[in-house]
């Protein structure tokens, strides 16, 4: 096990952890109602088990597939490839899986600059494609002969034109820097604080309010490609409803399932790592006393350093 500083927060497993929680893992050996998978993790390959998943049942889904880019998952590799290549590999699991959703379902998917415009071209032949956020990735590595690498990219889609999206429950409260007043004095579209002025602005497709977990976040482990808690809740607030069942068949270290089970949805991860899959259970369990978010408060999301 890694020595970690006094004030280092990361999530870890011991041997007798990982010995509990890969007792709540789930195994499927054939076709499952939606019941069977519900508010579990599911210890999968998805590609393995895709036939067995229950039609009709998802109502929102959330992709987070390797990019297309060599990196290390805990022993796993993935290799690097073609964009002609990526894509096949992509649609081929990716358009077996919509059997699984609602006819008003949202489907988000993560990719960087090298796989971006590959899942477009796979989502346009399946799904309405309604938008893509971009997100300010703060961390990465600068290059000498090009440009750093410090965002990503989310693609939203729909399969029909009825569709969930809570506008009200993902708007962004930001710091007003030009407090302007009608001529009575009175705020215009702002509101004044004993720690200062604000205003809840609509949410827009550019995220520059996310940070990506570091050791001093509670919500941190050594997954290499973990997303942050408040970029799900933002998804999940605004595509689904509770009660709603969330699906990531790409789990890695449980934040999916994590804010869907902090926001009262229901929810179910597929992962084929077993000690992320025990890492995502050890996450669902610490949720039990701490419901938070970090970056969303008080019924709304914060604008980054701005309390």
């Amino acid at each position: 096990m890694k020595r970690r500083a006094p004030r280092n927060r990361t999530i870890t497993l011991t041997e007798e952890e990982t010995a509990v929680y890969r007792g709540r893992l789930q195994r499927i050996s054939g076709p499952v109602a939606a019941a069977a998978i519900t508010n579990q993790t599911l210890h999968h390959d998805l590609r393995d088990i895709l036939d067995w998943l229950p039609a009709n049942s998802v109502d929102l889904l959330f992709l987070d597939p390797p990019y297309n880019l060599p990196k290390a998952f805990h022993g796993a590799r993935f290799h690097s490839r073609s964009l002609a290549d990526y894509a096949a590999w992509f649609e081929s699991w990716f358009a077996p899986l919509l059997r699984l959703l609602r006819p008003i379902a949202s489907v988000y998917v993560c990719g960087d600059w090298r796989s971006s415009s590959a899942i477009h071209q796979v989502m346009e032949k399946h799904l309405i494609v309604r938008n893509r956020i971009t997100w300010e990735r703060e961390k990465g590595r600068g290059a000498k002969g090009n440009w750093k690498n410090a965002a990503e990219d989310i693609w939203f889609g729909t399969l029909s034109e009825s569709y969930t999206f809570n506008l009200d429950a993902v708007k962004l409260k930001r710091r007003v820097r030009a407090p302007y007043t009608d001529t009575s004095g009175q705020p215009k579209d702002w509101g004044r604080t004993k720690s200062g002025n604000f205003r809840l602005t609509h949410p827009s497709n550019l995220w520059t309010d996310i940070t990506v977990p570091f050791w001093s976040m509670p919500e941190n482990t050594d997954h290499p490609t973990q997303k942050p808690e408040k970029l799900l809740a933002k998804l999940i607030l605004a595509s689904s409803n509770p009660g709603d069942l969330v699906l990531d068949p790409f789990l890695g270290s449980g934040t999916t399932s994590v804010v869907a089970k902090k926001l009262g949805r229901r929810y179910c991860g597929i992962e084929m790592d077993e000690w992320y899959c025990c890492l995502a259970e050890k996450r669902l369990a610490l949720a039990e006393d701490s419901p938070g978010i970090q970056g969303y408060e008080d019924g709304v999301f914060w604008e980054r350093n701005s309390r």
